[in-house]
């Protein structure tokens, strides 16, 4: 051996050990236990946990009646002169008729005298609900007491005594890792439970509801166990379940239920008032990205892109470039806790705001407006022009709606059954995309149409598969 490799030999070892004794590894034990049932008579099991909460998980059959244009199908054709030939007068009459849609879902009772909650997207434009109790048959007929679109959250109520109501949790308390099981009552079948753990906390930008605060999860939830329980190990009541993300509709392990607190917030407020009214403060506003943060003090807070004219905001002299980093000592660190912390005061109420402006700390008062007066202002009874539940256009509603991926506008995801809207003819999955001479694009331009048009018949265009379809109304 020349030298020269020796050398390179010697070299190599020596950096081999060097970089190996730089290494501090913090070692486990060499032996751990395997722990398992103490004698050949014992099973491992879960009963104890979830035996009680399942007395409290109801199957929730929901009925409601359409006016047909045949699902789909634009109600130009009933009138197609070709149709009308080729299959005659039935045609009309066969899918003109009135058609009853039924879903099925679960929800949790949450007091003895038979209050439950469920998702909203379980019940909403429900003509009937019909209730069963975990395995027994009896049936129960439910009302709705309130409905929370931005939230996906209802509370119903059956009448009796003496239910067998949940134990509720603190959201406070949860923590990765931890073991939890998704209790459901779907299709009919009876009680059913899922395992798994907590795969992740306070999970945002899904896409799912417009107030997001997840709880992510790997056990199984099923379409038919939305609205179910997400119990933890004592089996406490720590979330509403309410999707999961697939492309084929069944479970992939990421599910996601909406925390206890949330559902405990909005719970008490539909009970109360049966609706939920948020604090509006009137800003567009983003999380403080990396390549911004050396421009502040604070490195985490909220952003504020944009303020709206004539609005809370505006009037107490919030600008652009203001980094909010608390409300009330509340801290805040993202995008999505300003609109989660904003949204859990009621309008009216006055707030003290925290910002940095130019590297320095700013205190405003602001005196909250209400939020949902910026849609349903000129509504009937809480529904945009007499009768419409609208969202914002996102991944979630394109898939739901199978819309088109560059469709703009405002959805309409929800008609008032028997109203003026339906009577005109509008349908869910309907884009509204053009009021009188207002492009509408984006809730704002919803909000200027309603004010210029206010109570005035109005030519209102929509985007229904692609076709653009003109209605009428006041």
């Amino acid at each position: 051996m020349t030298m020269t490799k020796k050398s390179f030999i010697i070299a190599t070892l020596i950096a081999t050990n060097l970089f190996a004794n730089s290494i501090d590894f913090q070692m486990a034990e060499k032996n751990p236990e395997r722990v398992a049932p103490s004698n050949p008579n014992q099973i491992l099991s879960f009963n104890n946990s979830v035996k009680e909460p399942m007395k409290s998980v109801v199957n929730i059959a929901a009925k409601r009646k359409v006016s047909s244009n045949a699902g789909n199908i634009p109600f130009q054709m009933f009138n197609d002169p070709f149709l009308r030939r080729f299959f005659g007068d039935q045609f009309n009459e066969q899918f003109q008729q009135n058609r009853i849609q039924r879903s099925l879902g679960s929800g949790v009772i949450i007091s003895k005298d038979g209050y439950i909650v469920t998702n909203n997207h379980v019940v909403e434009n429900a003509d009937e609900i019909t209730i069963t109790i975990a395995d027994n048959p009896k049936e129960y007929h439910a009302r709705i007491i309130g409905k929370d679109a931005d939230s996906d959250l209802a509370v119903i109520k059956i009448d009796g005594k003496n239910f067998d109501a949940i134990k509720v949790g603190d959201s406070k308390n949860l923590k990765v890792g931890d073991l939890i099981f998704a209790l459901g009552n779907p299709f009919g079948i009876g009680s059913t439970v899922t395992q798994g753990i907590i795969s992740a906390l306070n999970k945002d930008n899904v896409g799912i509801n417009r107030y997001e605060n997840f709880i992510q999860t790997d056990a199984s939830i099923n379409p038919g166990n939305s609205g179910g329980a997400l119990v933890d190990s004592r089996g406490v009541l720590i979330g509403i379940n309410s999707a999961i993300i697939s492309k084929s509709g069944g479970n992939n392990g990421i599910g996601f239920a909406i925390p206890i607190d949330m559902v405990k917030n909005v719970v008490k407020k539909l009970i109360t008032d049966g609706k939920v009214t948020r604090g509006y403060l009137g800003v567009v506003i983003d999380d403080l990205k990396s390549n911004l943060s050396k421009l502040y003090n604070h490195q985490a807070g909220a952003l504020i892109l944009d303020v709206a004219n004539d609005t809370p905001a505006a009037k107490a002299g919030l600008k652009r470039g203001d980094l909010i980093y608390s409300i009330n000592n509340r801290v805040i660190k993202s995008r999505k806790d300003l609109q989660n912390v904003i949204a859990s005061f009621k309008p009216n109420e006055t707030i003290s705001i925290n910002l940095e402006r130019d590297k320095k700390n700013i205190t405003l008062n602001i005196t909250l407006g209400n939020r949902a007066g910026l849609v349903t202002s000129e509504a009937n009874n809480g529904k945009f022009l007499g009768g419409l539940q609208l969202t914002d256009i996102n991944a979630n509603m394109i898939k739901r709606f199978r819309l088109s991926s560059n469709v703009q506008g405002v959805l309409i995801v929800g008609v008032e059954p028997n109203s003026r809207a339906e009577k005109v003819g509008f349908q869910p999955g309907d884009v509204i995309i053009q009021i009188e001479d207002i492009e509408i694009k984006s809730f704002p331009d919803m909000q200027q149409a309603i004010r210029k048009y206010n109570k005035k018949d109005k030519r209102i265009y929509v985007n229904r598969y692609g076709q653009t379809i003109l209605l009428a109304i006041k």
